[in-house]
């Protein structure tokens, strides 16, 4: 009788230490799945992520913003010419240079403009650029071993007995579950990133059209400031994941199985948290507003 018990607990430890075992590889599967495609989607231009999106973006903002920003330039010269006027005395203290400064600044102005989706990528493939060589000091150390991270935890399974097991199939689940949800917030924040890259390329035309003013550039500056901050975000990024990366990695030897998962977990969280800061924390580097 003794003999059949004891083969029924073991047979019912078995179960609940597979169902550990799986719980545990879909845990660590997703941290990987989702490190790869946190690099893999902060390192793609905005041509690259949707070639059909960046072509509809781009149409809109050629045939719909460019001629707003035509109206902008030309108030903005009509604006600094007589301002010029009327700094000099009303005329009196007119020099021709100051023509010429003024023609200067309408041919860079409309260059700017005309040209205004060839400087907007031009920031993005510099940003990406900086990213990739980010990613290629990171990405050797962003996977976890999975065979060699459930190998490890073997022996500490085997030693449970069904309670503990129980408890600990409950937890893994949990975690799991936990997990998933993450990389739902962690999805819409790198989508969120994208979406809001192509916004600010749209309607590019118009704050580039101030530039050329000392009172109105201040808007075409702060677009500006804000283009780069987007455009390295995708850097402050890749060193959140990379920080990531390292602790769970550090987790996975941890003694304590119980406190290696909720680790897991709250190392998860803290990479969402660090995603949402991102933006404001490049934004606030660049003193954009």
């Amino acid at each position: 009788m003794k003999g059949i018990l004891d083969s029924i607990n073991e047979w019912i430890r078995e179960i609940l230490i597979g169902a550990i075992n799986g719980n545990l590889s879909t845990m660590f599967g997703d941290v990987n799945e989702k490190v790869g495609s946190i690099a893999g989607e902060v390192g793609q231009t905005p041509q690259a992520w949707n070639a059909s999106i960046f072509s509809m973006i781009r149409t809109l903002s050629e045939n719909v913003i460019v001629p707003v920003a035509g109206l902008v330039i030309t108030y903005v010269l009509c604006y600094e010419l007589i301002t010029m006027i009327t700094d000099k005395n009303n005329m009196h203290d007119v020099d021709t240079f100051m023509f010429f400064k003024w023609f200067f600044k309408s041919w860079v102005a409309v260059y700017l403009v005309t040209h205004t989706f060839d400087i907007t990528m031009a920031v993005f493939e510099l940003a990406q650029h900086v990213v990739g060589g980010a990613a290629g000091v990171i990405g050797g150390n962003t996977s976890i071993n999975v065979n060699s991270a459930l190998s490890s935890m073997q022996s500490q399974l085997g030693s449970m007995e069904i309670p503990e097991l129980l408890l600990l199939v409950m937890e893994t689940s949990l975690v799991s579950l936990c997990m998933k949800i993450m990389s739902i917030l962690i999805t819409v924040i790198l989508y969120g990133r994208m979406i809001e890259i192509y916004l600010y390329c749209s309607v590019a035309p118009i704050p580039f059209a101030t530039m050329t003013n000392r009172e109105w550039g201040q808007i075409g500056n702060n677009y500006l400031r804000s283009l780069f901050a987007l455009g390295f975000q995708g850097f402050l990024i890749m060193i959140c994941v990379g920080i990531y990366a390292v602790l769970v990695n550090s987790m996975i030897i941890a003694n304590n199985l119980h406190s290696a998962i909720f680790s897991l977990a709250s190392y998860t969280v803290i990479l969402c948290f660090s995603l949402f800061k991102s933006g404001a924390l490049a934004k606030s580097i660049f003193n954009a507003h």
